[in-house]
């Protein structure tokens, strides 16, 4: 939501509901690794499957036929007084359609709640019939997730230790730190919306007998020891960072294609901006907040304009540079705009052949790194008016990528980004420049809640699922993956932990939408003005900054292959 790193308020919009019987196929492949030997992915695919049968475990003869009911009930063992009223949500799934040669299946438990509650709730496999109208309460079989903090909406755990492709699933949900009850909507609710969901996702190919996959070391070099000029800048200095485990997270492939898409889980990244009271350090910048989150991030993300000169323009410039040897991605996002002066290009300056030195120097630069880097040229231009027609867009991207692909800059990964308001959905299509001109496909979701003057609160699912869906529905970059190029959350004063449970719901968010393959939280106020109800930064008190840092722990979030080892 930038414009040269500055939000844009006025746009976002609740997109429209998901469908819980929604069906997305994803087709394209995924290739060879970095220095790696991957299996043969040949396509991916996602289903969402609704509930068979579900009912309510308890003791409480009162409670009469869960079975039939149109909702389902979770509560602890000492219940609304009675220290014999627990109950526990079962819900049984019938899984027919994930095929023999399916690979890497990741599966996502989807239940609705009315309200929000300061529960924690857990996913087991369970040895209960959910066809019982009141199953007797049983020794929890293992557990697969929790949700901490129940989410009024939808409600997400990853049940993938469980569901690992055809056969019937039974799923308990057991309920901690409240003793009331929480209802959920059953497969008898009279809205299909809201009824119980499993959501797989897989990748088609061969599994081969063994995957070994290793990473390139980082060349040695001397630490940078000039600052780039003119912009106002330090050197960079190697602040040290916390080592990571070498433990493959379970279930990981390991490998990655050469156009960056991770094989299994998602990039985690950051965008962290410089200041003149931090010197302008931009590698400062982001490993001063790596040593808060206690990890390396996998992507960094900068925005760099038409200036050719500078950090501003000439880049990678030498924290680039550094952050590359350490074994961090860099996304690129290239404005035509000069920082500096203020002053805007047109796109038609652009494909007019007029910026063809600063384009082909940046070209070379790129080229040199010799390693794949994120570039996106001008995002969000949906809101640049001022820069000429969608078609004048299009133009300028493609004349942008001849030019890369003559200067032999092939490492360059194309990421198209849009903001994804659903006030520009009829936009979209004329503003898509190309399969073959595109890699990614990114756009940038954010729960301002009363930032932008609004007072909904939205979910990690509701913020980053309506344009998810409306790129499944209209076929826009079908078969390529998805960035969260930007993201981000306030804060709610009324519910000082919510934003806290917002971050530790999100790695549930992103397995549930797993065409998403990274994730990069925008950490600065943008256009947004802290208040004391407002500030759009992840590490602005204690209670945030350690939801950030345990859904970056999340094993979907650890790239094997990455700096997050």
């Amino acid at each position: 939501m930038t414009r040269h790193g500055l939000h844009r308020i006025t746009r976002l919009r609740n997109g429209p509901r998901r469908k819980a019987i929604a069906v997305g196929v994803v087709g394209g492949s995924v290739v060879a690794g970095i220095v790696a030997t991957m299996m043969p992915l040949l396509a991916s695919d996602e289903l969402s499957i609704q509930a068979v049968a579900d009912t309510t475990a308890t003791a409480v003869a009162q409670d009469g036929d869960n079975a039939a009911k149109t909702t389902l009930a979770t509560c602890p063992t000492r219940c609304d007084g009675n220290p014999r009223g627990g109950r526990e949500a079962v819900i049984e799934f019938a899984v027919t359609t994930v095929p023999a040669a399916a690979v890497n299946v990741r599966a996502t438990l989807r239940l609705h709640a009315w309200q929000q509650f300061a529960a924690t709730v857990t996913a087991h496999a369970s040895p209960l019939s959910a066809r019982e109208a009141r199953p007797a309460l049983a020794s929890a079989g293992a557990a697969l997730d929790t949700v901490t903090g129940v989410s009024k909406g939808v409600n997400e755990w990853d049940v993938s230790k469980l569901v690992t492709g055809n056969g019937t699933w039974t799923v308990s949900l057991a309920q901690s730190g409240l003793d009331t009850r929480i209802y959920w909507a059953s497969v008898e609710n009279r809205n299909p919306d809201l009824r119980p969901s499993l959501v797989i996702s897989y990748d088609v190919g061969a599994r081969p007998s063994s995957v070994t996959t290793t990473r390139p070391a980082p060349s040695p070099s001397a630490s940078p020891t000039t600052a780039p000029k003119p912009s106002p800048t330090a050197v960079p200095t190697r602040t040290p960072t916390p080592s990571a485990s070498t433990t493959l997270p379970t279930g990981k492939c390991g490998s990655v294609s050469a156009k960056l898409v991770p094989s299994c889980g998602a990039w985690w990244g950051m965008y962290s901006p410089a200041s003149a009271a931090g010197g302008w350090d931009h590698g400062k910048a982001i490993t001063d907040v790596e040593a808060q989150v206690g990890r390396k991030f996998d992507i960094v993300h900068r925005y760099h304009d038409f200036s050719n000169s500078g950090s501003n323009g000439a880049f990678p410039d030498t924290y680039e540079t550094q952050q590359m040897r350490e074994g961090r991605l860099m996304f690129f996002a290239w404005e035509s705009r000069d920082f500096s002066a203020g002053t805007t290009l047109k796109w038609a300056e652009v494909y007019s052949g007029r910026q063809d030195a600063t384009i082909d120097a940046v070209a070379g630069r790129i080229r040199a790194t010799g390693v794949p880097v994120f570039l996106g040229f001008d995002h969000e231009p949906e809101d640049e008016p001022g820069k000429g027609s969608d078609a004048d867009f299009v133009r300028a991207w493609r004349y942008v990528y001849e030019r890369f692909a003559k200067a032999g800059a092939t490492n360059a990964v194309w990421v198209w980004t849009m903001m994804g308001w659903s006030g520009h959905y009829s936009r979209y299509a004329g503003l898509y420049p190309g399969d073959r001109y595109v890699d990614w496909v990114a756009y940038d979701p954010y729960n301002f809640h009363v930032c932008n003057g609004s007072t909904v609160w939205k979910s990690p699912s509701t913020t980053v699922g309506g344009f998810y869906r409306w790129l499944d529905e209209n076929g826009i970059g079908a078969g390529k993956p998805r960035m969260l190029a930007e993201f981000g959350t306030n804060f709610n004063s009324a519910d000082p932990g919510a934003k806290q449970r917002w971050f530790q719901e999100f790695p549930a968010a992103l397995k549930a939408h797993p065409k998403i393959k990274a994730a990069i939280y925008f950490n600065s106020p943008g256009m947004t003005t802290r208040t004391s109800t407002c500030d759009m930064t992840m590490n602005h008190d204690a209670s945030a900054l350690e939801g950030f840092s345990q859904a970056g722990r999340d094993g979907y979030l650890r790239q094997p292959t990455g700096v997050s080892r």
